[in-house]
């Protein structure tokens, strides 16, 4: 399967004063707000690094089920925290923290068949992946 998905930033003015929008393909994120606030401080909106967060949890959590499946197991639910850290002005660390209820599954099996999914989560990969840049000036 192949696809693109897309996503859109607009930032206005200066790093620490301006601010910006992010809005999804899809439209779940719609002219959502970011800013210096909302990423190094507490303020209302997103930012990039919860962002990456929420991605990778959700992929890690839907590559894990089809793992499961897989092997004949149906998971009740999986629950997953990522917690990414920035540190020094980079991303040093995501740490995925799962807790799965899945019947008639061994802790080493499920712990097993986890680490699997941590490896070929195609966000886990993103991390180390080639980046493309394409510029234009308007």
């Amino acid at each position: 399967m192949n696809f693109i998905r897309k996503a859109y930033a607009t930032w206005k003015g200066s790093g620490k004063e301006g601010q910006g929008t992010l809005t999804t393909e899809s439209t779940v994120l719609q002219d959502t707000q970011y800013s210096y606030n909302t990423r190094f401080e507490q303020g209302n909106g997103t930012n990039p690094e919860e962002l990456i967060g929420a991605a990778h949890a959700g992929c890690f959590s839907m590559q894990l089920s089809f793992l499961l499946g897989e092997e004949g197991f149906t998971p009740n639910s999986l629950d997953v925290e990522a917690k990414v850290e920035f540190k020094n002005g980079e991303i040093v660390k995501v740490v995925l923290e799962l807790k799965g209820d899945v019947p008639e599954i061994k802790d080493a099996q499920f712990k097993e068949i986890a680490e699997n999914a941590k490896s070929v989560c195609p966000i886990s990969k993103l991390l180390n992946a080639e980046i493309e840049l394409i510029s234009h000036l308007s």
